[in-house]
């Protein structure tokens, strides 16, 4: 039976992450120790004390060195069984987590398509408003997102607004410029017939140029979506309290580098949903001739 272009690419990618596992289980093996640690009814109470306030729990044996596979299998068990629970500010299931990172990405997001876009048809429509606001637009669009965040945790005085507020500015710019980009690339007939037919402007932005420059938008905005989420990760892991990035922060200071790869994977997973829900959109909005 011949496999069609889909399924070669399912095997291959199979493939592709088999070696992969095999090539780490194969890696870690000959750098993973055992350290064996005392039992508890040799240890004083001192000395245990000690060892639990030093990670290390009288009685049982800890791993050291890069984690293994099986020791990666434990952790994703042991995450994803109580994925909600709530123990306190340093405490929180993944889920939880997740889910403050994702509410700060979503209303930053929508806050910068609502200035985006609007904007970005206005100077896509004039051209004496893009050459005004051109050159702010290229001094602003490089700087880093993270470069606002003490500006930002200085002026809003809140770790969770100033997230929301680096979100905005990072998802602004790919927006605004692909939407002034989609709406200037308007075929010139399609504008031509309705002035012909004496549309109102509002009518001809809303049934002319936003369907044919819709691709584009959605573009910007996959575009800005996929650069929000890398940068909450990076802004969390500053301003810590909650979210997916001070997760990661958290367990790397405690030292449990499995729920931190652990929490790679659910970031990388989560941004690939995401980009793939902003495929199907601009791919809903093509027009196909």
């Amino acid at each position: 039976m011949r496999l069609s272009l889909s399924g070669k690419s399912a095997l291959l990618s199979a493939m592709l992450l088999l070696v992969f596992l095999g090539v780490w289980h194969w890696a870690t093996m000959p750098l993973t120790t055992t350290v064996a640690i005392p039992a508890v009814e040799t240890l004083s109470n001192e000395q245990a004390e000690y060892q639990k306030l030093m990670g290390k729990t009288p009685g049982v044996q800890k791993q050291t060195g890069f984690p293994g596979l099986a020791q990666m299998g434990q952790a994703v068990v042991r995450q994803l069984e109580n994925p909600f629970y709530d123990n306190g500010p340093n405490d929180k299931g993944i889920a939880v987590q997740l889910a403050h990172s994702l509410g700060r990405v979503g209303l930053g997001f929508l806050l910068a398509c609502l200035v985006a876009i609007p904007l970005g048809f206005a100077i896509g429509m004039s051209p004496l408003l893009y050459r005004a606001l051109d050159p702010f637009i290229q001094v602003l669009k490089p700087i880093s997102p993270l470069a606002w965040m003490p500006l930002a945790l200085y002026t809003i005085k809140d770790s969770s607004a100033s997230g929301i507020f680096v979100i905005f500015i990072c998802s602004v710019w790919p927006m605004l410029l692909n939407t002034a980009f989609g709406v200037s690339a308007v075929k010139r007939e399609w504008l031509q017939v309705a002035m012909t037919l004496e549309v109102s402007p509002l009518r001809k932005a809303w049934w002319v140029i936003l369907p044919a420059a819709a691709p584009t938008i959605v573009t910007g905005m996959r575009i800005s979506m996929g650069i929000a989420w890398l940068v909450i990760v990076a802004a969390e892991m500053l301003v810590g309290g909650t979210g997916i990035g001070y997760f990661v922060w958290n367990e790397w200071n405690n030292l449990s580098l499995t729920n931190v790869i652990f929490a790679i994977l659910v970031i990388g997973l989560m941004g690939m949903l995401l980009d793939l829900a902003f495929a199907r959109l601009q791919k809903m909005v093509t027009y196909v001739e």
